[in-house]
């Protein structure tokens, strides 16, 4: 595989362009994706036409570029989380019927919480989650709960690390986090008011395949003294999901 003086393979630059791309920010002038993946304007632009060409990038009218369709093809065809989704989907549907605003399923993805799918409502309460986007386990209430079942390693390096605060109301004392997550060991759920946003609480539980927690199902609703009554929905469509995945 050809490399660069640096000698940094093609693929790796191409994956420092890909990784340019954000939620927020789906479509990307050539110059800024150069500056994010370090690589030279001439370099990026030619190895952005070879993924266009390739159809795992596309340009738009105002020359901007985007991920292409051919890329969501093959991530959907690849998605280690596809069983997982296909399993959960009747049971958020019927989970998002009950609760009336967002419902959504999240995974641990290094040490982030990736979510890999999102129901919402016309109407629901401020969520900026989304799917394919990720958070710090420590701030939201899918995090808490997939962080709370996560290997000792993994806990101890999150607690060292710098906890961002969101809200007032977001965790970001070690110490407050470690009994945070020894009560979710405890309770089996979850409950963070205005930890992402004031206006807005999570609530999540587990979700496990045979003994293993895998993901975490999550409602976000307003912020008041009606956000519990959600916790008896989400632990029997958690239930469900484990059911459906140990099959």
């Amino acid at each position: 595989m050809a490399r660069s003086p640096s000698g940094e393979s093609v693929l790796t630059r191409a994956v420092r362009i890909l990784d340019a791309f954000t939620p927020d920010e789906p479509a990307l002038p050539v110059s800024v994706i150069a500056r994010r993946s370090g690589l030279p304007v001439a370099t990026a632009s030619r190895l952005i036409a070879e993924l266009v060409g390739h159809g795992l990038l596309a340009r738009e009218p105002d020359r901007r570029i985007r991920v292409g369709v051919r890329l969501w093809e093959l991530g959907q065809r690849a998605s280690p989380t596809l069983g997982l989704r296909e399993a959960a989907m009747p049971f958020l549907a019927d989970l998002h019927d009950v609760v009336g605003h967002h419902i959504q399923l999240g995974v641990l993805e290094g040490d982030e919480v990736l979510f890999v799918e999102r129901l919402s409502a016309p109407g629901a309460v401020v969520n900026y989650t989304r799917i394919a986007g990720r958070l710090p386990p420590h701030a939201s209430s899918s995090g808490l709960v997939l962080l709370a079942h996560s290997p000792g390693e993994l806990q101890e390096r999150v607690l060292a690390a710098p906890l961002a605060r969101y809200t007032a109301n977001t965790i970001t004392d070690p110490g407050r986090l470690r009994a945070t997550l020894a009560g979710i060991r405890r309770e089996g759920y979850v409950l963070c008011a205005g930890h992402i946003h004031p206006e807005a609480t999570g609530i999540a539980v587990p979700v496990r395949s045979d003994t293993h927690v895998v993901a975490a199902v999550a409602a976000i609703v307003p912020n008041d003294e009606h956000a519990r009554a959600a916790v008896p929905a989400l632990r029997a469509a958690a239930r469900g999901i484990g059911r459906h995945l140990s099959h």
